[in-house]
């Protein structure tokens, strides 16, 4: 089995904190984005993990390397030109059964059904307020997927795709992929991968989905945060070994042990990272990345990068790394 992961944009939505840092690497309860994807993939067999990488890439490839021993690829796109593009640039690598993910999509899920399927292909889906942002399924009366809708205009159908595809045979994926760019369809300026599925599916393909768990975005400084209270809850809540003189801890939070804390308020959904340095002041529902120093204020639905500098009075922020704020 491979997975497929491509995560060669910008990360524009999450700016400042991508000028200096891919997205996949972004900090959320106390790790990057990346490790909470390779950590639920560690449930199957995967033999080959394919990334796809852009911006910043070779951070991506040094974290990949420092942190993990799986067998990994790296393939750079240089032009932004969407997800089939994408994933047709490490063709060289495709080949068999295998799976693509995108790298801002966390999830919860049991994969085991990737072992009992008769499908040619999986979406996995989760059922959304507002799909317009995304792309959902139509299915047939036995459950088999009609149509791929990419960017709906209407929330009619709310049954979203959430960027996490198996695929038994990725040959197949590719000649479709092929088709596509040859025919330049285009979605909105880019080669979708769902306009390639479809394809298959009109060619006979039985696409089939599966319901996850849980669905987490971390496209936007407001989901990342989202996010992060949701990790907090589940699993990721330190406070019980949080114990400094003169500091209160509201539950659920992420305090790195090498943090220093002193006459503060942390809590509730407050993440506070490694070598963090926190006096006189109040976290609640943020983000403090390594190496941060903040005195003297209240911070609020924040995002703060590494090596920032907060001091001074309520603020709400979203700064990037070694930022200096005096409020």
């Amino acid at each position: 089995m491979q997975i497929i992961i491509p995560m060669a944009g910008y990360g524009k939505r999450l700016r400042p904190h991508t000028f200096s840092r891919p997205k996949p690497l972004i900090n959320v309860a106390g790790e990057p984005m990346l490790k909470f994807i390779l950590d639920t993939l560690a449930q199957i067999q995967i033999d080959e993990y394919i990334f796809i990488v852009g911006h910043l890439g070779e951070q991506i490839e040094e974290y990949v390397r420092e942190t993990t021993d799986i067998n990994a690829h790296f393939v750079t796109q240089d032009e932004m030109k969407g997800q089939s593009h994408a994933v047709y640039l490490a063709r060289d690598y495709i080949d068999g059964p295998g799976m693509v993910l995108f790298a801002d999509t966390l999830f919860e899920t049991d994969l085991s059904v990737l072992k009992n399927t008769d499908a040619e292909g999986i979406a996995f889906i989760k059922e959304v307020e507002d799909p317009r942002r995304f792309g959902v399924v139509e299915h047939d009366e036995t459950g088999r997927v009609v149509r791929f809708i990419e960017k709906p205009t209407s929330t009619d159908n709310k049954q979203a795709v959430i960027g996490f595809y198996y695929i038994r045979d990725t040959s197949a994926m590719l000649r479709a992929i092929e088709r596509q760019m040859d025919a330049q369809a285009l979605t909105k300026g880019e080669y979708f991968l769902t306009d390639a599925f479809q394809l298959m599916v009109n060619d006979g393909a039985v696409f089939r989905t599966a319901q996850v768990d849980a669905w987490l975005d971390c496209g936007k400084p407001e989901t990342l945060l989202e996010t992060n209270r949701y990790l907090l809850e589940h699993g990721r809540d330190t406070s019980a070994a949080v114990h400094y003189k003169n500091v209160v801890v509201i539950p659920p939070v992420y305090v790195h042990p090498s943090a220093k804390l002193e006459d503060a308020v942390i809590g509730p959904h407050a993440t506070i990272s490694a070598n963090c340095t926190i006096s006189h002041s109040i976290i609640r529902n943020s983000v403090v990345d390594e190496g941060t120093r903040i005195s003297d204020t209240m911070l609020i639905n924040s995002l703060v990068g590494r090596g920032a500098r907060v001091s001074g009075r309520w603020q709400t922020l979203n700064i990037g790394d070694e930022s200096i704020t005096d409020g």
